[in-house]
């Protein structure tokens, strides 16, 4: 199928999703495996194989919907899904395409919030230390969600048995790390 479909000419959220990920929605039959194993399905209003649906039609209130959902946020990229697929199709890279496209356009679901603050603060502590720095990114993520008090407590015991270090490990080359975000977000800008 892929051979007959023009890239440049499906404009619908379908045809983007191919062109930056390479995923063919149109492959998925809706066997619902995806669904049956998904963790998080639950959680989701449009549950894995739904999405693949929604995304199927090419109709813009479906899309609208999709980009707007809850479900693309609440996808935690366990890959149980590809696992399951009789047709290999990889929903965690069209999740994150949703996710990417819906902050572009800022339609992010309320309910994300917390999610998008975690997620910008774990990519702040790469850029700046080059890895994890728990503490760090701990302080970032709180002041971003204003969830301020939340586990506060559990701090002292767990500086005490050294689980949460005071100050962050630092690789030795942080200028290679500066560049893979510098590509990254060129290549995201088309400047590349």
């Amino acid at each position: 199928m892929s051979g007959n479909i023009h890239h440049t000419e499906d404009k619908t959220l379908s045809g983007e999703v191919l062109i930056h990920t390479g995923v063919e929605s149109m492959r998925c039959y809706q066997c619902g495996k995806c669904s049956a194993g998904c963790p998080m399905s639950e959680e989701m209003e449009y549950p894995p194989s739904l999405v693949m649906r929604m995304l199927q039609t090419g109709n813009p209130a479906d899309e609208k919907k999709l980009l707007s959902s809850y479900s693309i946020w609440v996808c935690v990229t366990c890959e149980t899904c590809i696992a399951r697929c009789p047709m290999e199709i990889d929903i965690p890279k069209v999740m994150d395409y949703l996710r990417e496209k819906a902050l572009n356009l800022k339609v992010a679901h309320p309910k994300a919030k917390n999610i998008i603050a975690f997620h910008r603060a774990f990519l702040d502590m790469i850029d700046k230390t080059g890895r994890m720095y728990e503490l760090g990114l701990t302080a970032d993520y709180k002041l971003r969600s204003l969830v301020l008090a939340q586990d506060i407590g559990l701090v002292p015991a767990m500086i005490a048995r050294g689980k949460l270090g005071l100050f962050p490990e630092m690789i030795k080359d942080t200028k290679n790390i500066a560049g893979i975000f510098s590509k990254t977000l060129k290549k995201k800008e088309g400047k590349q």
